[in-house]
C-alpha cells in the first residue's frame, strides 16, 4: 500500500480524501495556492507545498507545479479530487511517465469519456441509449445557431471537458444560442484549459439520475445503485439522494447494468459515474460519463457502507476489489444538501467574504440516525471569488426517506452560518416543499417553483404560533436578565410582567406567560395553551426549544425590540412588546425603500469583462448590458425595461462589489 499520496486539490474534496488516508496510515500532502495559505486541507495534511498565485489557471490546473510538489514531497501516488486536473488525460500521462500512481482511471479511459463528445459515440456503440445531439465540434456562434435550429429547440449548449455546471447553456432560441455558445466556451477555456463546444437536445421535465460504479485493473465491474440529483440551479446539482425515489427495481438494474458495460468497453478502472437523463415513462438516455469521485458520493457511501476514496486507492495499488454485485445493498435513505456561498435572494449569486460564524450540527453516528458534514472551511475563514462556492455537503441518513428528510430539516435549522450570503433558507424551503416530500420533481424544479426567484418562506399559521411562543419565554428571560443586570429587581422598581404581543410576518399574537422553573406556558388570548421549555440564555445565537414536547430549532438575531429568528427557510423580525408598545407600534408609518429603478446595481462581487453599451445608447427590454465573472462562472446583466443608458461608473477589468452602481439610465 502506499505510503504518502499528494491530493491535487482543495477545500472540502481534499479535506474528506485526508481524513480516509489517515484512517488507512497512509501519509497526505496537500497544495495550496496564495489564496489557500491558511486553508483547512492545509492544515489536516501531513505535508504541504505552495503552487503559485490564486487563480486556478496558475497553480491547481497547471501540470508542472503539482508535478513540481510530487517531487519535492516524494508522493508516490496522487488523488485529485474532482473538477480542475481530475479528468485531463495529460496529467494522468505526466504521473505516468514519472512513476506516480493516479488514484483514479487509466489515460485512455479519461480521454474516451472524458470527452463529452467522444463518450456519447462510444455509449452508441455499446449499446447505451443517447439523446439526440450535434457530436462534431462546433466552430463559431452562427454554425451554434444553425445546428440548434437542426435539433430544435430547446437545447443544450455544452462544453465537452466540462463539468459541475461550468460552460453550460440552455437555449431556446437563435439569440440564446448565439451568446451561449461564446459564454461556455468562454468559462470552458477559464475553468479547463478545452474550449470545445457539442450542442444536444434538451430534454424537458427530465429527472436526473446517476449510477455510480466501481472498476478494477483484473476485469471486475460493479453498479452502487443510483443518485437522484433533480434539484439543480445553473445546470448544478443542488440536492442530491440515494436511491432515486422515483426507479423501480427493473429500471436500476437496467441503468446499472447498461453503466457497468460502457465503463469495461473503455478498460475503466477506479470510482466513475454514467449519469442519465429519465423521462416521466422512465426511459433513460445517456448524457455523460464523469471519470473521477463526484462532489454527492457520500450518499452512496451512507447507503452501501462502502468507502469510494479507499476503493479507489486500494484498485489504484493494483487490489482486486473485495465486492461483489451481490454485496450491494439498499440499506436505508440518505440526502445531501449542498451549502453555497451564494444568496438565494439574489438569484443565488456567489458571495465572498470572512465566515464570522460557522458551527455545522454535531455529526453523529446512531441507530436510526447519521448527520454528516464535508467541510473544508471553518469560522473566521474566508470565502475567495477564485474558486467554486460550496463551503460544505451536509448529509443526513435515515431508515426511510421521510426519516433522512426530517433529520435534514433538524440538521439544516442547527447550521449557523454568519458573514456571508449562504443558501440554507432555499435548502430549507425544498425540505419543506410538498413536490419535493413526495419525489415529485425534475430538473425544472426551481425554474417551476420559484420562478420569480426564490422571496424566502411564508410559514403556515401553526409554525408562527409555535414561534410566537418560544419568542415570548425568550423575551421573558431576556427581560429578567436585564433587570437582575440594572439592580432593581430585588427592590421591585422593576417588575417584568405576563402580557405581550408578538408580531411576525404580519401576524399578532397577544399572550400571557406563566413561569415555572426550566419551562412556560403560554397561554393565547384565543384560549389555546403552549408548553415552552429550553435552557437558552440572552446571547445564544441558537436555541434549542420544545413546544408542547416537539423539537424546535431557532437562529437568534438581536434586534431592536425583539429578534431575528430563522426557521425551516424563514427568516423573521420577530417584535416582542407590551401591550401598550404594540398599540404605538400599529400606528407607526413603514419606511418606504429606496428607489433603484433607475439603476442597474451589481448583484454579486466579481470582476466586469465585457461591456455592451455606452452613454446615450437607448437599450431595450432583456438586452445584454454587461458581463460580470465570478467564480469561474459568466454572468450576463440585461436590461429589465427600455431605456436610455445616462451614466456608466465601470468599466471592463473593475472589481465590483455587491449593490455597486454599475450604471444609470433616463
Amino acid at each position: 500500500m502506499f505510503e504518502k499520496i499528494l491530493i491535487a486539490n482543495r477545500g472540502e474534496i481534499a479535506c474528506r480524501v485526508i481524513k480516509t488516508a489517515r484512517r488507512m496510515g497512509i501519509k497526505t500532502v496537500a497544495v495550496y495556492s496564495d489564496a489557500d495559505k491558511n486553508a483547512l486541507h492545509v492544515e489536516m495534511a501531513d505535508e504541504a507545498v505552495h503552487i503559485g498565485p490564486a487563480p486556478a489557471n496558475q497553480s491547481y490546473i497547471v501540470i508542472e507545479k503539482i508535478m513540481q510538489a510530487i517531487r519535492d514531497s516524494g508522493a508516490q501516488a496522487v488523488h485529485p479530487g474532482y473538477g480542475f486536473l481530475s479528468e485531463n488525460p495529460k496529467f494522468a500521462e505526466a504521473l505516468e511517465a514519472e512513476g506516480v500512481a493516479f488514484i483514479g482511471p487509466p489515460k485512455k479511459a479519461i480521454e474516451a469519456m472524458g470527452d463529452k463528445i467522444t463518450s456519447k459515440k462510444l455509449a452508441q456503440e455499446a449499446g447505451v441509449s443517447t439523446v439526440p445531439g450535434y457530436m462534431g465540434l462546433i466552430e463559431d456562434a452562427e454554425e451554434a445557431v444553425k445546428i440548434s435550429g437542426e435539433i430544435g429547440y430547446p437545447v443544450m449548449i455544452k462544453a465537452s471537458a466540462g463539468g459541475g455546471g461550468k460552460g453550460m447553456r440552455i437555449a431556446w432560441n437563435d439569440e440564446e444560442a448565439r451568446e451561449g455558445f461564446q459564454s461556455s466556451k468562454n468559462e470552458a477555456a477559464n475553468s479547463f484549459g478545452d474550449d470545445r463546444i457539442f450542442i444536444e437536445k434538451f430534454v424537458t421535465q427530465p429527472r436526473h439520475i446517476e449510477i455510480q460504479v466501481l472498476a478494477d485493473s483484473h476485469g471486475n465491474t460493479i453498479y452502487l445503485n443510483e443518485r437522484e440529483c433533480s434539484i439543480q440551479r445553473r445546470n448544478q446539482k443542488v440536492i442530491e439522494e440515494a436511491p432515486s425515489p422515483f426507479l423501480d427495481p427493473e429500471t436500476r438494474k437496467a441503468m446499472g447494468e447498461q453503466a457497468c458495460a460502457l465503463a469495461a468497453a473503455v478498460g475503466y478502472t477506479s470510482a466513475g459515474t454514467v449519469e442519465f437523463i429519465v423521462d416521466g415513462d422512465k426511459n433513460f438516455y445517456f448524457l455523460e460519463m464523469n471519470t473521477r469521485l463526484q462532489v454527492e458520493h457520500p450518499v452512496t457511501e451512507l447507503i452501501t457502507g462502502i468507502d469510494l476514496v479507499e476503493q479507489m486507492i486500494r484498485v489504484a495499488d493494483g487490489e482486486k476489489l473485495s465486492i461483489t454485485q451481490g454485496d450491494v445493498k439498499i440499506d436505508g435513505w440518505a440526502i445531501e444538501s449542498r451549502l453555497y456561498a451564494e444568496d438565494p435572494y439574489r438569484g443565488f449569486l456567489p458571495s465572498i467574504g470572512r465566515l464570522t460564524r460557522y458551527r455545522p450540527p454535531a455529526e453523529l453516528a446512531v441507530e436510526g440516525a447519521k448527520v454528516r458534514n464535508d467541510t473544508g472551511v471553518y469560522e473566521g475563514g474566508e470565502i475567495s471569488m477564485y474558486y467554486d462556492p460550496m463551503i460544505a455537503k451536509l448529509c443526513t441518513w435515515g431508515p426511510d426517506r421521510d426519516a433522512a428528510i426530517e433529520g435534514m430539516r433538524n440538521a439544516l435549522d442547527a447550521f449557523e452560518v454568519e458573514g456571508i450570503g449562504h443558501n440554507l433558507p432555499f435548502l430549507s424551503a425544498v425540505m419543506d416543499h410538498p413536490k419535493f416530500a413526495c419525489g415529485d420533481m425534475t430538473t425544472a424544479f426551481i425554474a417551476e417553483e420559484y420562478p420569480e426567484g426564490f422571496q424566502g418562506v411564508e410559514l403556515p399559521a401553526a409554525d408562527l404560533r409555535r414561534i410566537a411562543a418560544a419568542t415570548a419565554a425568550m423575551n421573558r428571560v431576556a427581560e429578567i436578565r436585564r433587570a437582575r443586570v440594572s439592580g432593581t429587581l430585588d427592590n421591585h422598581e422593576r417588575r417584568v410582567g405576563d402580557r405581550w404581543n408578538v408580531a411576525l410576518q404580519g401576524e399578532s399574537f397577544d399572550l400571557s406567560i406563566a413561569a415555572e422553573k426550566g419551562a412556560a406556558t403560554v397561554r393565547f388570548d384565543d384560549g389555546t395553551e403552549m408548553r415552552v421549555a429550553g435552557d437558552w440564555t440572552p446571547g445564544d445565537q441558537l436555541a434549542s426549544m420544545e413546544v408542547d414536547g416537539l423539537p424546535l430549532v431557532l437562529k437568534v438575531g438581536k434586534i431592536s425590540g425583539g429578534f431575528r429568528i430563522r426557521s425551516r427557510g424563514a427568516d423573521l423580525k420577530v417584535h416582542v412588546r407590551t401591550p401598550r408598545q404594540a398599540e404605538l407600534a400599529r400606528r407607526m408609518p413603514e419606511k418606504e425603500a429606496a428607489d433603484t429603478s433607475k439603476m442597474l446595481l451589481c448583484p454579486m462581487p466579481g470582476l466586469m469583462v465585457k461591456l455592451n453599451v455606452a452613454v446615450g445608447d437607448e437599450v431595450q427590454e432583456g438586452q445584454a448590458l454587461c458581463t460580470i465573472e465570478a467564480m469561474k462562472m459568466e454572468n450576463i446583466l440585461r436590461a429589465e425595461r427600455k431605456g436610455t443608458v445616462s451614466k456608466i461608473n465601470a468599466g471592463e477589468g473593475d472589481s465590483l462589489a455587491v449593490d455597486d452602481v454599475i450604471m444609470e439610465f433616463e
